[in-house]
């Protein structure tokens, strides 16, 4: 799974919406299949959410 942004212009004006989106295989093609949709997000928000994720670990 992973967060989807989406562009869409209303008035000349860019609005983005993101969306929790599920990726499978079926019959040999690759769906994506909408599971939540999480709403408008702003321009500081996208560059967070296009960050990686890392992995942490304990050395304890």
């Amino acid at each position: 799974m992973f967060i989807k942004i989406l562009t869409k212009t209303y008035k000349g004006e860019k609005r983005y919406y993101a969306s929790l989106v599920e990726n499978k295989r079926i019959d040999g093609k690759v769906v994506q299949t909408v599971k939540a949709n999480l709403g408008p997000v702003t321009e500081d928000q996208i560059a967070y959410a296009r960050k990686k994720p890392r992995l942490v670990y304990d050395d304890e």
